[in-house]
């Protein structure tokens, strides 16, 4: 189970988004300057020195910050870098594995677009990312758009079914979103083109997560 410290920097969790470890670096201290709590590393066409040796160089910065430092993907990544945790795709490691492989202290989340999926994995991780919320062009083979309903329905599905894993929306969402996503029962927001498109990263993050912070009031 995440602990105090990982679940009140839950909020609004950034993954980066290039194969080039120093645009990575930038976008993490960007968002580090503006308070986000929880980086994720996603460098999806990088080979794997290339990512070890980003993961290294952002874990640090992070646990400068006091923030959540997650891995996707890759488990060796994660444990070079000594990093608080890994981020598994659907087609990627199963998290019962990796749950064996870091033991009880690691975090472990799980992409889910069902019910369903969350429900299978909730035992074995720590949080789950569902999406897409729509369409967005820093994902490759998109699941099937959920939408606020969509939303709205998981959530009700997978809390009546006592399952309560937090949930964290991602896909496609806009600052605009925010409030609408967060009413229909997720318990966070993973950001990644919205914050990187944006001509101040640090700004927009810190208007984000005031945004955020002002909903969970």
């Amino acid at each position: 189970m995440l602990d105090k410290k990982h679940l009140q920097n839950f909020g609004l969790q950034f993954i980066t988004h290039s194969p080039v470890a120093r645009e990575c670096v930038e976008q993490a201290e960007a968002v580090l300057r503006g308070g986000c709590l929880w980086v994720q590393l996603r460098m999806k066409d990088a080979d794997a020195d290339t990512l070890i040796d980003t993961a290294k160089r952002i874990a640090p910065m992070c646990k400068d910050a006091g923030a959540t430092f997650i891995v996707d993907d890759n488990i060796d990544a994660c444990l070079a870098a000594n990093a608080d945790g890994v981020h598994l795709g659907k087609n990627d490691t199963h998290p019962s594995v990796a749950r064996q492989m870091l033991g009880a202290n690691k975090i472990i989340g799980g992409t889910c677009n069902t019910a369903e999926d969350v429900i299978s994995i909730a035992p074995y991780v720590d949080y789950v990312g569902c999406g897409p919320f729509k369409f967005t062009t820093t994902k490759k083979n998109l699941s099937p758009v959920l939408g606020l309903d969509g939303y709205r329905n998981l959530t009700w599905q997978v809390r009546s079914n006592g399952v309560n894993v937090p949930i964290v929306a991602i896909g496609g969402i806009t600052v605009a979103d925010i409030d609408d996503i967060l009413s229909c029962g997720p318990n966070g927001i993973a950001l990644s083109g919205e914050i990187i498109r944006s001509a101040d990263m640090t700004q927009k993050t810190a208007e984000i997560i005031d945004k955020i912070n002002r909903h969970n009031k």
